[in-house]
């Protein structure tokens, strides 16, 4: 299309020798050399296992300026030429803005606000001036171009919808795949990514804590009131787990009574230890489920990760071992025996 664009830039040029025709194409030729810079530059990023919704605003953002910037300098080319009184310019300019407009609609079509104002932008001179003509062979290019930017539009936002569409179901796949059924929570596949993810990304200097926990005293309460009071206390948990760590953290279910918690950006041990010892008090304060109160308490492993290679199982497996030295060290306790 920048080929295509200088072309006919040189054409009207030669044909009228209008000056404003070789500003145009300087600028032209600029905004397409940034354009391309631009999709070279932000692809990668584009790309990236994880862009947030503000990153990939920006991203589309930078790549819409110089967009529409072209579609400006389209805009006065063929405003220009439609000015001139040479129907073979107006017949290849026509061909220029229809192929310019194909590619908008190939290219951004998921994007129809980018592509319905390229589109508007490039061809509305040719739309104003060929009815100010007067002329019926200019009124019906102008009624053909309005019924195929018509056209246009209408294919861009269908597929638009249906892009919506494929992505909504694509994500609820992939939440629920990703999910406790019971508890909703992250299970231990998103929990595995997510520390992937931010391991990588992590800052010199913190440390990144992995506790493990359950419940202690959980099956009597299944075998007393029964599994739905159980899968009610499992939910409430869940809703106090999530509220006692940070937005920057993950809590998962692991299956039956067993949690994981993964804490990002420590400094020091003690902040590890501070969210367990916060764990245990959300933890401890008694489940009104029903007409019953329960009351449960919870032991966690916690070891912090020092080594930016070490995976999210062998942590868990060290914490899991923490866990399991606390409940035999409290069962010593209970037992007397000395430790």
């Amino acid at each position: 299309m920048a080929a295509i664009f200088l072309l006919n830039v040189w054409i009207a040029f030669e044909k009228t020798q209008g000056v404003a025709f070789l500003m145009i194409g300087l600028l032209g030729t600029a905004l397409n050399g940034w354009r391309i810079a631009m999709a070279m530059l932000l692809r990668d990023k584009a790309f990236a296992p994880l862009v947030s919704r503000q990153e990939a605003a920006r991203l589309e953002a930078r790549f819409a300026l110089p967009y529409i910037g072209f579609a400006l300098v389209m805009s006065v080319f063929c405003g220009l030429v439609f000015r001139a009184s040479q129907p073979e310019l107006h017949m290849i300019t026509v061909c220029l803005a229809v192929g310019y407009c194909a590619g908008v609609a190939a290219n951004c079509g998921l994007r129809p606000r980018l592509a319905i104002t390229s589109i508007v932008l490039a061809m509305a001179p040719i739309i104003v001036f060929s009815l100010l003509k007067e002329e019926a062979t200019y009124a019906a290019m102008a009624i053909v171009i309005l019924a195929l930017i018509g056209g246009a539009v209408r294919s861009m936002i269908v597929r638009y919808d249906e892009s919506q569409t494929e992505i909504a179901a694509r994500i609820s796949s992939v939440s629920m795949a990703r999910s406790d059924v019971l508890t909703s929570l992250p299970n231990r596949l998103a929990l595995r990514e997510f520390f992937t993810a931010r391991i990588a990304q992590s800052a010199p200097g913190t440390q990144m804590a992995v506790h493990y926990l359950d419940l202690d005293g959980f099956k009597p309460v299944n075998d007393r009131y029964g599994h739905a009071a159980g899968d009610q206390v499992l939910l409430a948990v869940a809703g106090r787990l999530r509220n006692t760590v940070r937005h920057t953290d993950m809590v998962a279910r692991l299956g039956g009574d067993e949690f994981a918690i993964v804490q990002l950006g420590i400094t020091n041990e003690e902040e590890a230890h501070g969210l367990a010892w916060r764990v245990r008090d959300v933890i401890q304060q008694p489940f009104q489920i029903d007409s019953f109160s329960i009351s449960l308490t919870t032991s966690i492993g916690t070891v912090l990760n020092f080594d930016q290679g070490a995976s999210l199982d062998a942590l868990l497996r060290l914490a899991d071992a923490q866990l399991y030295g606390v409940k035999r060290a409290r069962q010593r306790v209970l037992l007397g025996v000395p430790a």
